[in-house]
């Protein structure tokens, strides 16, 4: 007889839900050790494994996938919106904890998903790690609005001090020079010696740069004294930004050391594509995980969520656009990936780069993103290929591999 148990997982406490064949058996646990045993109990009365199936609600739910690992016992985990559409094609009626146990069950029941694969806890690693780097550019994000709001009463102008991408060098000069008159009380000598300390500033370029340090103070008229409370905001937000770019490069040296202890060569064949840096190649593979996991790159696509969704009613049967059920920051990774491929097939060319301008030049195709999302399932065949070929990427192979694909 089929068992299946659906497992609703809150904070605190999760809605287990044991359908027997036309039967039920509702009961609730704490998400703790004492909770977790009850549950073992309940799985262990049973010859045959039972069907485990639940959704992924970040922290909460992984401590319920880690006990599970630990008995080993198979699970599916759902995204909550692809579970959400599954219930609401009929499922579904009232919300409440009990009925969303029995009615995972019921999907389970229903369209027999495949359980999730296992990892290695170097690809969980990986994937913390990532995880950590984003907050921390969402951190970064906010620190830098800040300092602008706090530049605007001390000395607004030094923002155009750079034309290109404002880094550590910008911050380190904003947190010594916070307010105009910190330069106008330095000569010229003394603001050149000290920008020939930053990393990667030649003589010519300090020189370059304190002149328009200089020039920059003399335009300012600040709302404030150089002895006020936002001279403070502004250093702190400069030296916060530096401490958070620091801490970003420190998590990409951890996650680079973690990834070339892993089997065969991910990581360099990932790099091996034109236009992925290492920062975006590691990230990518701390994001998809292991690879050989999926049978064929449509499974990945379901995995970030760019799979086609569909709408069926009566005799009408149509694609709709991408799910976006699945990994958010995946998607958003690959998604920046194509721009970057674009970029660097100026000097090192890219069959996926080819794609993505003779789509743009077509009159027939219309719309930035669809030309993007269908450049990045050619990104993923791509990764597919060369992580299960153990091979880098080469040009040619890609471009003969793509005629004989459009032959067919």
């Amino acid at each position: 007889m089929q068992v299946t148990f659906g497992i609703d997982v809150s904070k605190s406490t999760s809605t287990i839900c044991e359908l027997i064949g036309e039967s039920k058996n509702e009961f609730t646990i704490t998400n703790d050790r004492p909770g977790f045993i009850k549950l073992l109990h309940e799985l262990a009365a049973f010859t045959k494994q039972p069907q485990i199936i639940f959704e992924a609600t970040g922290v909460y739910s992984r401590r319920l996938q880690a006990f599970l690992e630990d008995y080993g016992y198979e699970y599916v985990v759902l995204n909550p919106l692809k579970a959400k559409k599954e219930m609401d094609l009929g499922l579904r009626h009232n919300k409440t904890d009990k009925t969303d146990a029995y009615h995972l069950a019921l999907i389970q029941r229903l369209y027999h998903h495949p359980v999730s694969q296992n990892q290695s806890q170097a690809y969980k690693q990986l994937n913390a790690l990532s995880r950590f780097y984003d907050q921390l550019t969402d951190d970064l994000v906010i620190a830098k609005n800040r300092l602008h709001q706090a530049l605007q009463s001390t000395f607004p102008e030094i923002e155009n001090l750079f034309s290109t991408a404002k880094g550590n060098n910008y911050w380190h000069i904003v947190a010594h020079f916070p307010h105009c008159d910190s330069v106008r009380k330095e000569n010229k000598k003394q603001i050149i010696n000290w920008l020939m300390n930053l990393k990667g500033i030649s003589f010519k370029h300090a020189q370059k740069t304190a002149d328009n340090l200089i020039e920059l103070a003399h335009q300012a008229y600040p709302v404030v004294p150089e002895t006020s409370i936002e001279i403070q905001q502004v250093q702190y937000y400069a030296q916060r930004l530096l401490n958070l770019n620091k801490q970003r490069e420190q998590l990409i040296t951890r996650m680079v050391k973690l990834a070339k202890t892993l089997p065969n060569h991910d990581l360099e064949n990932l790099e091996s594509i034109p236009g992925f840096a290492q920062t975006t190649a590691v990230r990518v593979l701390a994001e998809l995980g292991d690879v050989r996991r999926f049978s064929n790159p449509n499974k990945i696509n379901a995995f970030i969520g760019i799979d086609p969704g569909r709408y069926q009613s009566g005799e009408t049967d149509s694609n709709l656009s991408i799910t976006k059920h699945g990994n958010a920051v995946a998607r958003k990774l690959l998604y920046r990936a194509i721009g970057q491929i674009d970029n660097a097939a100026k000097t090192n060319p890219c069959h996926i780069a080819d794609y993505y301008e003779s789509k743009k030049l077509s009159p027939q195709t219309k719309g930035f993103k669809k030309i993007a999302i269908a450049s990045i399932h050619k990104l993923i065949r791509t990764i597919y290929a060369l992580i299960i070929n153990d091979q880098p990427y080469d040009y040619n192979i890609a471009t003969h591999n793509q005629k004989d694909f459009s032959r067919n």
